[in-house]
């Protein structure tokens, strides 16, 4: 991890450490995310100022969950900043809100992400800068500690990482939040202090405070943050020898991903999570993991050669092969039209059927296929694939024997598959 040393202290080592994290050629655009907390807003200060002369323009998006009454004058306060710095901003608002039930922070952390990436898709920024901080990487890293979290878990927050083709970059990762506060107050710049910061009903805000009393017995933050770069490095090779042992024993077939039960059975444990874990993101679609417990179970269930869901997913054995599919309950309400992509993973070419709506083709459609046998996959595989229906009459079925003139066609290939293993 690059640290600040003596020498490198104040605004010229700030900078020096915050350029090293952007490839050459610079993007023509860069977006970034900011709070109006220290972290974020120290982020746009040191951006503006290290890109001030090159040919870069900075975007600003802040999100308003709507969670506090004072979030909103929060955002405008930023919009405020950046007007001033000269830069366009946007303020994203998380319309749908949380839900009754579940984690609230993990429900406003996903809907943040989903907003930014949007934004920077449609406004043509390849790179969104984010505020992560050494301070949040060392509460990650203790938090999933806690949970007895695997390699991939203490490897903690990514420097970089992509979604929806967006590439999501932490530059100020290797930071600690006191040395980007003084650049702040060295500049004459306020900032805001969310009032939640200091709620304990969340986990992340008493491990801060755990945080600061293991730091007095030696357990710090740079400790922690190496912790995560060391995990890193093991998370980095350990994907790559699953990639290998993919290429060996993994097939994708009508948009399910099939492994070798024999060679699967002998898989390190390890290397069998990973390919487990893999396929079950990429079938549904998911940007976290399920727990670890219950990624084990489906695995030990997967190598005896038993069925069982998990992820929005159905994982089932068939004639010497694990099948992993959608979970029928997960898209038997999904419904779109000719020429739309259906399930987020399928793109129909309907032909002269384009007035037919797109639904699973289920259990009942499949009754009305009958080459379905041929395909060489289990019902249940086919009865998640994307058939035509017209007033609750199958006309096609192009995976399942009964194209009818009608190609289905999947969104991300199987070599897109493959080359998930190596960046997670």
């Amino acid at each position: 991890m690059n640290r600040i040393g003596p020498e490198l202290q104040g605004s010229e080592g700030l900078l020096a450490v915050l350029r090293q994290q952007f490839a050459t050629p610079l993007p023509a655009r860069i977006g970034v995310a900011v709070s109006g907390g220290s972290d974020s807003l120290a982020l746009l200060h040191l951006l503006e100022e290290c890109f001030r002369d090159d040919p870069v323009e900075l975007m600003v998006a802040t999100v308003d969950h709507g969670l506090r009454s004072a979030s909103r004058q929060e955002a405008e306060l930023v919009a405020e900043l950046a007007q001033e710095l000269g830069l366009r901003h946007q303020l994203l608002t998380w319309e749908d809100g949380p839900r009754a039930t579940g984690n609230l922070q993990d429900q406003a952390r996903r809907a943040r992400y989903d907003l930014l990436t949007d934004w920077a898709r449609q406004n043509g920024i390849p790179v969104l800068a984010l505020g992560h901080t050494a301070d949040d990487q060392a509460e990650t890293v203790l938090m999933r500690l806690m949970r007895a979290s695997g390699v991939t878990g203490l490897a903690g927050i990514p420097t970089r990482r992509t979604q929806d083709g967006v590439s999501l970059l932490r530059p100020i990762l290797s930071l600690r939040r006191a040395e980007l506060r003084g650049y702040l107050e060295a500049r004459g710049c306020a900032w805001v202090e969310d009032p939640s910061n200091e709620d304990t009903r969340f986990d992340r805000v008493k491990t801060r405070q755990v945080l600061g009393v293991l730091e007095e017995l030696g357990l710090s933050v740079e400790a922690l943050s190496t912790v995560a770069q060391n995990m890193g490095k093991a998370n980095t090779a350990l994907g790559w020898y699953a990639f290998l042992a993919a290429r060996d024993m993994v097939q994708v077939k009508v948009g399910a991903v099939v492994l070798d039960l024999r060679k699967f059975r002998i898989l390190p444990d390890e290397t069998a999570h990973r390919l487990m874990m893999q396929a079950l993101l990429w079938i549904s679609g998911g940007q976290y993991p399920p727990r670890r417990q219950a990624m084990m179970a489906a695995v030990a269930t997967a190598q005896r050669g038993g069925s069982t869901t998990l992820s929005g997913c159905r994982i089932l054995c068939h004639r010497g092969s694990i099948w992993i599919c959608r979970e029928s309950v997960s898209v038997q309400k999904t419904a779109s039209s000719a020429g739309e992509i259906w399930d987020r993973r399928w793109r129909i070419f309907a032909g002269k059927l384009d007035a037919c709506e797109i639904r699973a083709l289920g259990a009942e459609g499949l009754q009305h296929c009958p080459d379905w046998r041929d395909q060489g996959c289990p019902a249940a595989v086919l009865e998640v694939t994307p058939a035509l229906w017209r007033k609750g009459e199958l006309i096609a079925a192009p995976l399942a024997g009964l194209a009818n003139g009608c190609v289905a066609e999947p969104i991300n290939s199987a070599e897109e598959f493959f080359a998930s293993l190596l960046s997670h």
